[in-house]
């Protein structure tokens, strides 16, 4: 990466904006991208772009079979990038700013049902083996809490208070919530600490492996797929599905969305909103499976 405009954007996104250094590479990506279709490369006249050189280069990516998904990012990218710009006085308009992102198709998450789970969190577990209780925990914890992969592995022992019976979670760019839990994963906490403080020893985050050191993506994705497929979760075998669980089995038994929202750590109710339809999915199911009348056509 040669464009020294666009690698000060990327430090600000990565050092002011605390952007997560996956999100950082994939505007560079997206940036130095449209830069070589313009044929600029590093020596492109950003003010020189117009809207319809935007848009010329996201048909080009459609084209190449970019997703929908994909494309709203590059956009995203190029607004993100002349809003710094503008701001520095680097440029006097944003060619992306009236863009229309392409429309993503609606995609319900994938959950478990609570029975399949309740099968998964009765199997029995030797309570002497410090990773078949960690594991275990890890999937009861996921479900019980509705936490992200990454607030699961940042967890200090001091943030799990099993008086109070609630988790100090550390969000996305460093915002903390509250998050309450029940008795059941209390009692695995506290058996968690006794076995690892016996093998392990003294820790100060809370899930660790056998050598002390902290947990990686691919180890809690490992643990949370092979506990799934052993109750036939699907295909979809992720931390995530469970905190699309959690949601689901709140709401289908009464929590309100503002609340879900809360425990979630959702920025606004939107993004909670899709959770809605996956209950409304499930009472359509079941009216059609139950009401003796919900299949007789014609009337």
């Amino acid at each position: 990466m040669n464009d020294q405009t666009i690698i000060q954007f990327l430090t600000h996104q990565r050092v002011e904006l605390n952007r997560s250094e996956l999100t950082a590479s994939s505007y560079g990506s997206d940036l130095e991208q449209f830069a070589a279709c313009l044929g600029g490369g590093s020596k492109l006249d950003w003010q020189s772009v117009t809207v319809n050189d935007v848009r010329a280069w996201l048909v080009q990516r459609s084209s190449l079979g970019d997703s929908a998904r994909t494309l709203r990012r590059k956009v995203q990218a190029l607004r993100a990038f002349y809003r710094w710009m503008m701001r520095r006085g680097l440029s006097s308009q944003n060619p992306a700013a009236d863009i229309e992102l392409p429309r993503l198709p609606r995609q319900l998450p994938h959950v478990v049902r609570p029975q399949a789970m309740d099968s998964l969190l009765d199997q029995g577990v030797d309570m002497d083996d410090f990773e078949a209780v960690r594991d275990h925990l890890m999937v009861l914890m996921f479900y019980s809490t509705g936490i992200r992969r990454a607030e699961l592995m940042s967890l200090e022992d001091s943030w799990v208070d099993t008086v109070s019976r609630q988790l100090r979670v550390r969000g996305k760019r460093d915002k903390d919530r509250i998050v309450p839990f029940g008795h059941e994963l209390a009692c695995w906490v506290e058996r968690y600490r006794a076995v690892r403080t016996a093998q392990v020893g003294a820790t100060d985050l809370f899930f660790v492996r056998r050598d002390g050191k902290p947990l990686y993506p691919a180890l809690v994705y490992r643990v949370v797929h092979s506990a799934l497929q052993s109750v036939g979760g699907g295909d979809k075998l992720s931390p995530h599905v469970l905190r699309h669980s959690f949601a689901s089995a709140m709401l289908n038994n009464g929590a309100d969305l503002a609340s879900v929202k809360e425990l979630l750590g959702h920025e606004s109710l939107a993004a909670t909103q899709v959770y809605t339809h996956i209950t409304l999915s499930e009472l359509k199911s079941h009216y059609k499976l139950a009401h003796p009348r919900a299949l007789k056509k014609g009337g």
